[in-house]
């Protein structure tokens, strides 16, 4: 990838330092060279500034692949969730090296919140700090947090309620939330900057895992749609943030989760439907470009006032699939038995408007 910083594709620190002096970091500033200016700027002779644009172009370039070199990573390269009927349905688990986004039902009139999405955030935070005998990564997460809705008293919590024989004394409790490197980003500049810098931090601290919630908040609070040219300028930025996030996915061989929210459409009043005029249509935020670029999507939602449903509305080896989920002291906690789940029936729910409710008639009756 073109924003890859020029160390890591081999160019030996002596060119890296003397072309830095120029503001030439990345590979995108080198190919964006001629070879005159590249052996002006580093020092070099004009073959030998020849073959250093051809090295980084080749060490940039996506290798050839094939099919049964796929099979074998998907087969070997899950994140499971500990959740044996959304592992399944997934076949192992969330797929590494690919982008998932959860999507969380955001009504724009009335409606409940907290739908779970940052609490999943965190339970998968505490799953990849695991051992691998215990079905972890043993590895770092690496958190962004464009919300302050990052909490490390429910890490914590989930960690002792959900794996309470393991985190049994303070020293791995202690390990645990050391392993979650958090960084909270406010702006789409930082974000977009924090990304660009990302590939030093997930090397030096060993991450296995890479969270932004949510990638919809600071981008849906900045950027006004009906401005033609704000449209245009948000597209670029969401195009950046995309390919540098599978290109960290890609490299590394990590699983990387986003949260998105959902835009609703109020139905119609006079509807011919009786429940018209208490249900919503919705559809994904940050539009369908955006949608192209993840490759699975869930979209949770409640059900009534407690309990929630995650449905598969995206996935290149899943059907789509409703799971009832409540949430619990230990996190996400599916309904049902490990065996038991629910084909969904009809179209694609990532394509077309879901029916939710916007609100809940909480008299006791």
């Amino acid at each position: 990838m073109a924003t890859r910083i020029l160390k890591r594709t081999g160019v030996s620190n002596e060119i890296c330092e003397q072309l830095k002096r120029h503001q030439i970091e990345s590979c995108k500033d080198l190919l964006s060279l001629t070879p005159v200016e590249v052996m002006h700027s580093a020092q070099l002779s004009y073959q030998k500034a020849l073959v250093l644009l051809q090295s980084v172009g080749k060490a940039i370039a996506p290798p050839l692949t094939t099919a049964l070199e796929l099979w074998k990573q998907h087969s070997d390269s899950c994140f499971s969730t500990l959740m044996p009927v959304l592992d399944k349905l997934l076949r192992g688990g969330l797929p590494c090296g690919t982008i998932t986004e959860w999507n969380n039902v955001s009504p724009q009139v009335t409606g409940p919140s907290g739908c779970g999405k940052t609490q999943l955030c965190l339970m998968l935070s505490v799953l990849a700090t695991l051992p691998k005998k215990l079905g972890g990564l043993e590895s770092s997460v690496i958190y962004i947090d464009t919300e302050s809705a990052f909490s490390a008293e429910r890490l914590v919590e989930i960690a002792q309620s959900r794996f309470p024989d393991y985190f049994n004394c303070k020293e791995r409790v202690l390990q645990m939330a050391g392993r979650v490197h958090l960084f909270r980003e406010l702006t789409c500049q930082d974000v977009l900057n924090r990304l660009e810098r990302l590939e030093e931090d997930i090397i030096s601290t060993g991450a296995g895992l890479l969270i932004l919630d949510s990638v919809a908040s600071v981008v849906r609070k900045e950027f006004d749609t009906t401005l033609p040219s704000n449209l245009i300028h948000r597209s670029n930025l969401l195009g950046h943030e995309a390919t540098t996030l599978k290109y960290l996915a890609h490299q590394f061989n990590i699983p990387v989760v986003l949260t998105n929210q959902i835009t609703t459409h109020v139905g119609a009043q006079g509807s011919a439907l009786p429940s018209e005029a208490d249900s919503s249509f919705v559809t994904a935020a940050l539009g369908n470009t955006w949608s192209h670029s993840v490759n699975t999507r869930f979209i949770v939602q409640y059900v009534d006032a407690h309990q929630r449903q995650i449905l598969i509305a995206k996935s290149p080896v899943a059907p789509f699939a409703v799971l009832n989920y409540t949430i619990q002291k230990q996190g996400i906690c599916i309904d049902g038995n490990d065996n038991q789940e629910t084909l969904y029936e009809g179209t694609d729910p990532g394509l077309q408007p879901i029916r939710v409710r916007t609100g809940f008639n909480l008299d006791a009756t």
